[in-house]
């Protein structure tokens, strides 16, 4: 992926897009971001950076796991077996980006409140769950094609560039709904995939290069 700051406006849609489409629980982000503001007005810096996993080659978390929950699959997407999946938290330990999350009780409790917002007018998030059918009220059932729809207690979990739309043949959903078509998913084996073209038109960085773990996220035009 590449991710083009000059496009980028920090709304946010990406963050918000990932949490619908791969049903994340409260406080945790697969799609997040980094930001910081520097100098003194009215010389003023202000960085905004979207993170996520990078799906590095050298995938640190993968050779940490003992029991192969973390792995590479075909498409050098970093992946993860919630069946395998020990909750021994050695991938977030080996993680240098922080972007792996553990799942210290069962998610979205928010959702199990028999309360309604307005008494006798709205329904509660466990009358409405019930009604549709689903675990949590805004609920996507396309997660469950390749991993855990939500994931169960006592396990991790990050993001996997939407594995199972990119299987068919879909962008992630935070690329696809970026206002700004800030995100450019593609082939690298390509060399005329559009993120080749992009990543040799422009200068290009990657986050914590030195720790030679082979991010596969490009950022281009700092902003």
């Amino acid at each position: 992926m590449v991710i083009d700051l000059h496009k980028c406006v920090g709304c946010g849609a990406c963050s918000i897009a990932c949490k619908n489409e791969n049903n994340v629980q409260e406080g945790f982000f697969w799609s997040s971001y980094q930001h910081k503001t520097t100098g003194t007005f009215p010389n003023v810096k202000y960085e905004y950076i979207p993170t996520l996993c990078n799906h590095c080659e050298n995938a640190p978390c993968v050779k940490a796991c003992p029991v192969g929950a973390m792995y590479k699959d075909e498409n050098g997407i970093t992946m993860h077996d919630a069946k395998k999946c020990i909750g021994c938290k050695t991938c977030m330990l080996a993680d240098p980006y922080g972007v792996i999350s553990y799942n210290k009780a069962h998610p979205h409790k928010l959702w199990k409140d028999n309360s309604s917002a307005i008494k006798d007018v709205t329904s509660s998030g466990t009358e409405t769950s019930k009604k549709a059918g689903v675990p949590i009220p805004y609920y996507n059932p396309e997660r469950e094609k390749t991993y855990a729809g939500i994931r169960p207690e006592g396990v991790v979990e990050k993001c996997t560039f939407c594995d199972h739309r990119v299987k068919e043949g879909e962008l992630p959903y935070c690329a696809a709904s970026c206002p700004a078509k800030a995100r450019i998913f593609g082939d690298l084996e390509d060399p005329k995939s559009e993120v080749n073209t992009l990543l040799n038109k422009h200068k290009n960085f990657q986050l914590k290069p030195e720790l030679g773990a082979k991010p596969k996220v490009f950022y281009i035009r700092q902003y």
